[in-house]
């Protein structure tokens, strides 16, 4: 009986001879062998080009963008180093070799070639280090345009509401942020020239301080910026903004190197005015004019006025008044002649009532000035080593050395380049009460014409009014929408005893009350100084108290300028316009700021005037103790 086996079921030999190799299962050419290899090869050449493009377009990305840099070795190809003046080469202990034996000497002499020895390596020839190409980052959340006081209030105020908030600061100077008002100050009255040097200057408490804000270890780098999670604050120096597009919101460097921006602060501030005839008088005269607004001005006219035999200022305001008492300490050590020289009958006449500038010129030609008052200058020329100034009333004065200071002329260059609106009136760029002047576009400083709230349209040029229009530009720019309501004020100083405070519209040409009281030994700027520890007044604000004062004089009769008391000693002068007080003056009269500003905030009308200036409690006692050359007389 023969075995059942299904009938799918292979044998052996079956399956041995279908697994064998044979011709029927190997590929089948679709075409000729040399076709199919030019094929292939094209395929691999394809992706060996696309993958050499990808790499040098990765490369050129990165070197624009300053992730790679290109070095020079042209100056070291020639370099042969002299290993024997190279100290510590071999390691300590190390001596060398013993000279060869005369005679192996000239053994080696027809066969060896005599070679000329290594030049040596000097520290003036050594090569110069590289230097690092200022890197330009594309993109800042905050751009400020300017490193004056008004971007130092702004940063501020951004990193105080913002605290992870990213600055750049593009500045065409190579300083830091710094304070302006010690450069026509305290840095004069410093004994210490070292320290002057160095920008560092003794407040009238007899304090050391910095020019700067801040050190220079308080900012970052451009490129440390980028990388920091927490943001800070980069400084990127000596370069200029030429141009700003706002609708693309991007600005334009002098480099042509392009950042853009989320919101953007002008602070481009002012340059100082000179006198046209001056400009006019030839290059010589010109080489001996000294315009006067930063660090660098200091610097030539403190060096100028060493030898200097004499030095005309022209213009009686703030900055030539504090000049020509700056200058007149100086000459009390040198023998300098110092001139001041303006068309009005007084220091400061055109914000002082007369009463009050004249008085203040007999304190300054106290401080060994010869003022010049109500005269001009006709023509310039240099003459013998000197400049000589003909005046208009045919006078001449011959001067080493003249210092327009006639104003300031606000900085718009980029209003005209960008197509911002400029004010025809008082200059600067046309902002409005929330100091915007486009959309993420803001202006501060002495470049912003503003519209106050209580005051109407305009410019102020002075300290606190940077600090306190970049602390609101700061604020708007991280969403505050607050408009200009804060009075900022400004001071003057002629010298440590005599100063003022002001608010307002100060202006000679408007009606004015005076009151005056008899000074105290605490009635002057080196007093408030040391009273509150810091030199810039308007960081000396406070809270003051209101008192009834003794009664005084008839405000409307200034005391007689021929009286050699100090009739002038401290007092309140208003400044009216339509019977409103818009001005407010405190002359030796400190920490009384925020009783002014309320007043004129309030918008006193009809007042007695009088009754008005008994809240600055003049007639207070003076609790400090007299000093000793009083007592001893």
């Amino acid at each position: 009986m023969g075995s059942q086996v299904p009938a799918h079921w292979k044998s052996q030999k079956l399956v041995a001879y279908e697994t064998k190799s044979h011709h029927d299962f190997l590929p089948i050419p679709e075409g000729p062998w040399q076709e199919y290899h030019n094929q292939r090869n094209k395929k691999w050449t394809i992706m060996l080009i696309g993958s050499m493009a990808f790499l040098g377009i990765t490369i050129y990305s990165m070197y624009q963008s300053g992730a790679l840099y290109l070095h020079d070795f042209s100056d070291y190809r020639n370099f042969k180093p002299d290993f024997n003046k190279i100290s510590g080469i071999h390691g300590e202990g190390w001596t060398p070799p013993p000279p060869a034996p005369p005679h192996a000497k000239a053994e080696e002499e027809p066969t060896k070639k005599k070679e000329a020895p290594p030049p040596s390596v000097t520290k003036e020839e050594a090569a110069p280090p590289r230097k690092k190409t200022k890197h330009v980052p594309t993109h800042a959340p905050y751009l400020l345009i300017g490193a004056g006081t008004a971007s130092f209030g702004a940063f501020r105020s951004i990193r105080a509401r913002d605290p992870q908030a990213k600055v750049l600061i593009v500045t065409d100077e190579e300083e830091t942020p710094y304070m302006r008002p010690p450069l026509s100050k305290e840095l004069w009255f410093s004994d210490d020239k070292a320290a002057v040097r160095q920008l560092r200057f003794k407040q009238w408490n007899g304090k050391e301080r910095s020019l700067y804000f801040e050190p220079e270890s308080f900012y970052l780098t451009p490129d440390e910026l980028e990388k920091q999670e927490n943001g800070g604050v980069a400084i990127l120096k000596g370069l200029k903004v030429v141009k700003l597009d706002a609708s693309q919101k991007k600005v334009l460097l002098s480099n042509g190197s392009e950042i853009t921006y989320d919101k953007c602060l002008i602070a481009t501030g002012g340059k100082p005015k000179n006198v046209p005839l001056l400009e006019k008088a030839g290059g010589d005269v010109m080489k001996h004019t000294i315009t006067y607004r930063n660090i660098n001005d200091f610097k030539a006219l403190d060096s100028a006025t060493d030898k200097a035999k004499a030095v005309a200022i022209i213009g009686g305001g703030f900055l030539g008044s504090e000049l020509a008492c700056a200058l007149g300490k100086k000459s009390k050590s040198n023998g300098m002649k110092v001139y001041q020289i303006f068309p009005e009958a007084g220091n400061m006449g055109r914000v002082l009532p007369e009463y009050l500038s004249k008085w203040t010129t007999k304190k300054v030609q106290g401080e060994g000035v010869e003022v010049m008052t109500q005269k001009s200058i006709t023509a310039a020329q240099y003459k013998d080593g000197k400049v000589v100034l003909s005046l208009s009333d045919g006078y001449q004065v011959k001067v080493d050395y003249v210092v327009p200071a006639v104003g300031l002329e606000p900085n718009v260059d980029l209003a005209l380049s960008s197509g911002l609106e400029v004010d025809e009136e008082h200059g600067g760029f046309l902002v409005n009460a929330e100091l915007e002047a486009r959309t993420n576009v803001w202006v501060a400083g002495d470049a912003a014409c503003f519209y106050d709230i209580k005051l109407g349209r305009r410019r102020v040029e002075h300290h606190d009014h940077a600090v306190v229009s970049g602390r609101l530009a700061g604020e708007n720019m991280t969403g505050a929408a607050k408009p200009y309501w804060h009075q900022s004020m400004f001071w003057s100083d002629l010298g440590p005893t005599i100063g003022y405070e002001a608010i307002g519209i100060v202006d000679s040409s408007l009606p004015t009350t005076g009151v005056f009281a008899k000074a105290t030994a605490r009635d002057t700027p080196q007093f408030v100084v040391e009273a509150t520890g810091e030199g810039l007044r308007s960081e000396t604000e406070r809270d003051a108290e209101t008192g009834e004062p003794a009664a005084s004089k008839d405000p409307n009769c200034p005391p007689d300028l021929t009286s050699e008391s100090d009739e002038f000693g401290k007092g309140i002068v208003f400044y009216r316009k339509n019977n409103i007080i818009v001005g407010i003056l405190l002359w030796n009269t400190f920490n009384k700021m925020p009783i002014a500003r309320k007043i004129l905030r309030d918008g006193a009308e009809n007042e007695d005037l009088y009754e008005v200036a008994k809240l600055f409690n003049l007639h207070e006692p003076d609790p400090s103790p007299a000093p000793k050359e009083e007592e001893e007389e």
